[in-house]
């Protein structure tokens, strides 16, 4: 398997190439979404999962569907012979005329780009993150919320606050003072052997790997709840960790005033989510 330098590493509507129409609405306003996805040997980890979540969003934002066969045709033909990359598949409206209306009739853009997985510490999934609380606050917008939309100035912003490069994430509230998520993650909660994650029904991303993580603590008999969580809930936490799709899980070590480190039940969900994401002969694309 090869680096994705050596082989096409994007592809705009099935054709090799990085250039986009100044017209498209993802670029002018940001009309679309999009997918963050691992690749490891050559297969797009929860893919499903992913297509599922784009195709949601298309359908709360009224952008039509992308062909499941083509996506994932167009995605093989990008991962296939990469070992550990990342692919971003972005939808957008496509072309239309100056305004804010959505054109009567609307061809989406397609795009899929691979890239080089981020250099993470090896040590992050072992000896835990630190991790602060940004000033930025999030707006709460219902009709958005849970969806990987393509505006992320927010998360732009927030990121701008720190420079330190020992800090590996930003936690962002909403206006209220509700923890919502990181500026790339998903955020979970561990109190008295309970696992508590924020709700996100007025805004945040519901974050693929949040779900699975979600999933395989249900699977295991542990306690979860969804609902508003404060800052005070995250003080008094026995564990915290963080999860995306790229990273995984990590633990959280420091956290302002708070100390911690990777306790039995974020180790036990490590444990579980590498089983889960162990290579079959079965290709996921399937």
């Amino acid at each position: 398997m090869h680096p994705c330098s050596l082989i096409p590493c994007s592809l705009i509507n099935g054709v090799p190439g990085d250039l986009l129409a100044i017209s498209d609405r993802g670029l002018q306003y940001g009309d679309g979404l999009f997918e963050t996805i691992a690749v490891r040997h050559g297969v797009c980890e929860f893919w499903e999962r992913h297509l599922q979540r784009l195709f949601e969003g298309c359908t709360r934002l009224r952008i039509p569907l992308p062909d499941s066969a083509l996506l994932t045709t167009e995605a093989q033909r990008l991962t296939h012979a990469v070992e550990r990359a990342v692919l971003k598949i972005i939808i957008t409206r496509g072309s239309g005329g100056r305004g804010y209306r959505i054109p009567d009739s609307v061809q989406p853009t397609r795009i899929l780009i691979c890239t080089d997985e981020p250099d993470h510490p090896h040590g992050n999934a072992q000896t835990g993150v630190r991790v602060r609380i940004c000033t930025h606050t999030l707006g709460n917008h219902p009709a958005l919320a849970g969806l990987k939309h393509l505006n992320r100035l927010d998360q732009v912003l927030a990121r701008m606050e720190w420079a330190d490069p020992d800090i590996a994430e930003g936690l962002l509230q909403d206006q209220t003072g509700r923890v919502i998520e990181g500026t790339y993650t998903n955020i979970f909660i561990v109190q008295q052997g309970r696992l508590l994650t924020p709700a996100l029904n007025a805004c945040g991303v519901a974050g693929v790997m949040r779900a699975v993580v979600l999933e395989l603590a249900t699977a295991a008999g542990i306690d979860c709840t969804e609902r508003a969580v404060s800052l005070e809930d995250l003080y008094s936490a026995e564990e915290l960790f963080l999860t995306n799709s790229l990273i995984g899980i990590w633990p959280v070590r420091e956290l302002n005033h708070w100390r911690g480190s990777r306790g039995p039940l974020t180790s036990s969900l490590q444990t579980a989510l590498d089983h889960l994401r162990q290579p079959t002969s079965r290709d996921t694309h399937d």
